[in-house]
């Protein structure tokens, strides 16, 4: 390495990484794991060894001052605990540098290393490297670029170190993984296509008769393969795309923007609606929670002739139900102390906690032969501790488990899997011939949780089994419409295939189901499982990729967007 400004191993310098303020840290010899970075001639860089992190890197020397001559100027430049230690420890290395040689072991294996671009010429001539294989000439090789380092102390009083911030990956250029092969004889050889591994799948064509090699290509090939021998190399290009509607995803942000769910319009009536001859119950009900259900849930209590009290966290959602007759209550143990019987249907179990226990809930409210549903997607344990806690007030309590989409929820068809006071259910009888096209009475509080999490199950599974499915279709070459053609005729047809496949087609997932509630079903399904010791290993499996499209960003986004991480 150079040593343009004089730096040698062991000079004590002020190194300061992009982002970061200046670190007191040591000229170090690079540890095995630290591999080499391309630097400019007029700006090389040195192995740094950061104190109070204990981690190595890079750094370029105009970014490296010596330590004793700015101390005065720099010590001051971070308040952060971590960093006054580090300086503490640059100072007490000064007065007894053996203390911390344990700290510097891992540099000592550099002189047993062997010399890369002597591996690399030996790969290049057709030999094979000391103690490499396969994959392991590729991570001995020059080219590969890795500024990895050891595992860093964690950020104190939220403040990072160098190396302990969340930095993007350092790309790979992997050029002696097999099944690469170097002909170095075979000079402006015929043309073959090229396929890197690793990093951006980009295919290029090298020799072509129909793009001559300018002094600019030239140069590109020098910095690809060292030479500008021809590469013999598999053809990896991967079959057409037909499918373009989806095509815009293959280069997707790793955060989605949530699509416009459009308001409810209130004006209408379904038809489903309109010939059910309903008679509303003369009680009054609450309803907490104006999401993607709960907005056609009231929509059609209204409609139906019920009166109704709205609470919502976001308030300005209980406007257009106010517009049409419902009440507005300030919280949720205002709704409860203003009706006979309270809705609630909002996110989570742990939202369905927070509205019951919490600040301002339901408990809170006066609950003496006062009526509570839940509505919400909840897991057993979660429904029999709210259940004890409303009947412990005086209050009754009744499961009311959904089964069924926005669309349904707007249309009045959906299912309800209800379990608890059976009186209850009796009296919100109307309610449900206002919202779904059946209801069911399973029994004691728990029955409708499980039901409702064993039907979730079997739909989060098939819905990843036609993700899947399609993702197959588009990589054979397929056309998917044709699939779900097809697919309409056999006895597997269903109006969740159809539109689930539609979605997936068009590439555009608007929320009927959150995709975020279809994982935390599935999760709720697997623990529950888990306390039965019931193996479900496909609905683990379906868990893993629903939780994977959450974390790429579309949680929010209907369940039919886990196609992204199906075929992405």
């Amino acid at each position: 390495m150079s040593d343009t400004k004089g730096y040698a191993v062991n000079d004590l310098v002020w190194a300061k990484m992009k982002g970061f303020s200046p670190w007191p840290g040591r000229i170090a010899v690079p540890p095995a794991e630290l591999r080499r970075i391309p630097y400019k001639k007029n700006n090389p860089v040195q192995c740094i060894f950061f104190f109070g992190s204990n981690n190595y890197a890079w750094i370029e020397e105009s970014q490296i001052k010596p330590y004793l001559e700015f101390k005065e100027k720099l010590v001051s430049s971070c308040k952060a605990a971590l960093f006054k230690d580090a300086v503490r420890q640059i100072e007490d290395f000064m007065v007894n540098p053996d203390k911390y040689q344990a700290l510097f072991t891992g540099e000592n294996e550099a002189a047993n290393r062997p010399d890369p671009d002597a591996e690399f010429n030996k790969l290049r001539e057709g030999g094979s490297a000391s103690g490499t294989e396969d994959s392991g000439e590729a991570e001995n090789s020059p080219t590969v670029n890795n500024t990895s380092t050891p595992a860093a102390l964690e950020s104190v009083e939220g403040v990072d170190t160098p190396l302990t911030a969340k930095k993007p990956a350092a790309k790979k250029k992997v050029r002696a993984s097999l099944p690469i092969k170097l002909n170095v004889d075979k000079v402006g050889a015929s043309s073959s296509k090229v396929r890197s591994l690793g990093g951006k799948s980009k295919a290029s064509l090298l020799d072509d008769d129909t793009e001559p090699t300018t002094p600019k290509r030239k140069k590109k090939l020098l910095n690809d393969t060292g030479n500008l021998s021809a590469l013999d190399i598999d053809d990896y290009s991967s079959s057409v795309r037909r499918n373009d509607p989806i095509s815009h995803l293959l280069n997707r942000p790793m955060t989605v923007a949530r699509p416009a769910t459009p308001e409810i319009d209130m004006s209408c009536v379904s038809n489903t609606s309109q010939w059910r001859d309903i008679t509303a119950s003369e009680l009054k009900f609450g309803f907490l929670g104006l999401g993607i259900i709960g907005c056609g849930i009231v929509k059609n209590l209204i409609r139906s002739g019920h009166s109704v009290v709205v609470w919502n966290r976001t308030v300005s959602k209980c406007r257009k139900f106010e517009e049409v007759g419902a009440l507005v209550a300030a919280t949720p143990c205002d709704v409860v102390d203003m009706t006979d019987v309270t809705f609630s249907c909002v996110s989570d179990p742990q939202v369905v906690k927070d509205l019951v226990f919490g600040n301002c809930g339901v408990m809170s409210a006066s609950l003496a032969g006062k009526g509570y549903v839940e509505m919400t997607g909840v897991d057993p344990e979660t429904s029999q501790d709210i259940a004890e806690a409303i009947i412990s007030k005086g209050g009754r309590y009744l499961e009311s488990q959904v089964q069924g989409s926005k669309q349904q929820a707007e249309e009045g068809t959906l299912v309800i899997l209800a379990s608890g006071d059976r009186l209850l259910f009796e009296e919100c009888q109307s309610c449900f011939e206002a919202i779904s096209c059946n209801s069911f009475f399973l029994g004691d509080v728990g029955n409708a949780t499980k039901m409702n999490l064993v039907l979730q199950m079997i739909s989060g599974i098939t819905l990843t089994a036609i993700a899947e499915g399609l993702a197959l279709a588009d990589r054979a070459g397929l056309q998917q419409k044709d699939v779900m053609e097809v697919l309409g005729l056999t006895s597997m047809h269903s109006k969740m295939f159809e539109e689930k496949g539609k979605a997936i087609i068009n590439g555009e997932f608007p929320t009927h189901h959150a995709l975020k509630h279809m994982q935390k079903d599935l999760k709720l399904a697997l623990s529950l499982a888990d306390g039965l010791e019931q193996a479900l290993p496909i609905a683990a499996a379906s868990n893993e990729v629903y939780k994977h499209a959450k974390r790429l960003g579309y949680g929010s986004h209907d369940a039919s967007a886990v196609y992204v991480r199906a075929r992405f």
